[in-house]
């Protein structure tokens, strides 16, 4: 591992990790910089544990002491040799963690936080965001039954970190509320005859699988400390926010310039700066995941199906990530029929640790506004009547006709029209919509199961942003976001031309499995899909 390196949240904070002496060091880099901080840091003891296990792997060996404790015998399985040394990469299921110790900031200026339960779940999904983003193990298993087996044929694991119960994690009932939030999970799923519940029994072999933390929405553990009134840190946001609270005699700043849309600027800073609108802004600093409403329905030509969700605004920035492979942070944003350029905040591309000398300074995300250039009509007007793009979605022609086009997508009560941007530079269009509703929920077999399988239709516009690599970064981080929009949603499909091979092999290399063939009115189409279950994490 790096002498240090930073994380990049996808609230917009970063985190520096440095090695310190039995463990970690995780420090926030924001604590002078913003109205409201993330804790300021905290220590993790981080190791691998070696051991002969049964079947050569900790996974078996758990499966079969549940085995023995369910059948009545707790000495019955067999004993293990452990090798435990200091974290250097990651193992399939060998790693292990605990919290050691947290560092608040001054109670003087920020008060101390109201769940302290809370806070240490969201210190332990930073902590896992860092680590699921490390080298991939090797996910082969090696045991008795296949150890003859070539390695292109051995069975796959899934990439799992355990828990121990030590250090923070000792405290009475953390543990079990951390596993009612969905962070950490046990194949062990007894009550457990234990009378004591500080004895512990049955909460040793807690785990997070890279599968699962990536389909948890950061939005339930993410959240900043409120500073006291007498800090000197503002608790309002620079710019207003919907919903809002008003901040009394605090000055108006500055508006951006006039020649940029504001109005998309306000509804679009998204993810990165937390003092401004979008998915995780709260004037009450809590956690703004919010859990699906009940059931309703309704009907769209004769098609039974949910009452949806209202999509983000015109201009509204609604998932940023950095990417680590190639230094450049990913968003997408609903389109604008503005005539202005819908510029939005964006962090600038932050210099890799390992690029930066010896004891220099860690580089850090500064929200800056893009460069203004064309409107999302105009970009539509130009990559419509590329003549490879043309070939494929039959669009070209005057300006007015893609002005048409989009509003269409707008209007839409099945789906929303959507602008992918490398940096803030927008790379290429895209649909997001529900299956079930749309023409071709007809063709699916099962009916888009309960209603909430999602589709996608995209094209890149930019030539530079073309390639293999950019596509598995960007519809990977596609199926990232409608798996975290709605749990209930299992599949993502997409219905390419047949004769787009290019494009049906990037899906499949992706993990998208081809269902068929199916006559469209206006193409034949092979069914692409992926479903949750088999979705791993997105590419980085």
């Amino acid at each position: 591992m790096a002498p240090s390196s930073i994380v990049h949240l996808p609230n917009g904070q970063s985190i520096t990790v440095s090695p310190v002496f039995g463990g970690l060091a995780f420090k926030s880099n924001e604590l002078n910089t913003h109205h409201a901080v993330f804790p300021p840091g905290w220590t993790i003891v981080l190791q691998t544990e070696e051991d002969d296990e049964i079947d050569g792997n900790r996974g078996a060996s758990w499966k079969a002491k549940v085995q023995a404790i369910s059948a009545g015998s707790r000495d019955s399985f067999p004993s293990k040799k452990q090798h435990i040394h200091r974290f250097k990469s990651p193992t399939l299921h060998g790693d292990y963690l605990f919290i050691s110790s947290i560092s608040n900031p001054s109670n003087s200026e920020f008060r101390p936080a109201s769940s302290p339960t809370r806070q240490i779940a969201m210190m332990l999904w930073a902590t896992l965001y860092w680590y699921f983003h490390q080298p991939e193990p090797d996910l082969r298993l090696i045991n008795g039954q296949s150890a003859k087996t070539a390695d292109a044929g051995k069975p796959r694991g899934e990439w799992r970190i355990y828990l121990r119960r030590e250090g923070v994690f000792r405290g009475r009932n953390l543990l079990q509320k951390l596993e009612r939030m969905g962070l950490i999970a046990s194949e062990d799923s007894r009550v457990g005859a234990v009378v004591d519940d500080r004895n512990g029994d049955g909460w040793e072999e807690m785990f997070i699988s890279r599968r699962i933390f990536w389909q948890l929405d950061p939005r339930i553990f993410l959240f900043t400390l409120p500073p006291n009134q007498n800090s000197p840190l503002n608790s309002g946001s620079p710019y207003p926010s919907r919903p809002g609270s008003p901040i009394t005699n605090m000055p108006t700043p500055p508006r951006p310039d006039s020649q940029v849309d504001t109005t998309s600027v306000t509804a679009s800073q998204g993810l990165w700066a937390p003092p401004t609108p979008g998915p995780f802004a709260s004037a009450s600093h809590l956690p703004t995941y919010f859990p699906p409403p009940p059931l309703q329905y309704t009907f769209t030509d004769t098609v039974r199906h949910p009452i949806r969700p209202k999509p983000p605004r015109q201009g509204e920035t609604f998932y940023t990530r950095f990417i680590p492979s190639l230094g450049q942070c990913l968003s997408f944003r609903v389109a604008s029929l503005s005539l202005r350029s819908s510029s939005h905040l964006i962090p600038s591309s932050p210099i890799q640790a390992h690029f930066l000398p010896p004891n220099s300074a860690v580089a850090e995300f500064h929200p800056n506004l893009a460069p203004s250039g064309p409107s999302d009509v105009e970009l539509l007007h130009r990559w419509m009547n590329d003549a490879r793009v043309a070939s494929f979605w039959g669009e070209q022609g005057p300006q007015a006709q893609q002005e048409a086009f989009l509003r269409n997508g707008l209007e839409s009560r099945h789906g929303f029209p959507v602008i992918g941007c490398w940096d803030g530079k927008p790379f290429g269009y895209i649909e997001i919509y529900w299956v079930r509703e749309d023409r071709l929920g007809r063709y699916v077999n099962d009916g888009c199961g309960d209603g909430w399988d999602r589709g996608v239709h995209c094209l890149v516009g930019e030539q530079e942003f073309r390639g293999p690599h950019r596509f598995r970064v960007w519809m990977s981080a596609l199926v990232h976001y409608c798996f975290l929009a709605d749990y209930r949603t299992q599949n993502i499909y997409l219905e390419p031309r047949v004769d787009n091979e290019k494009f049906v092999g990037y899906l499949q290399d992706l993990g998208f499995f081809k269902e068929r063939e199916i006559a469209l009115p206006h193409k034949q189409a092979a069914l692409m899909r992926i479903t949750r279950e088999a979705w791993e994490a997105p590419a980085l």
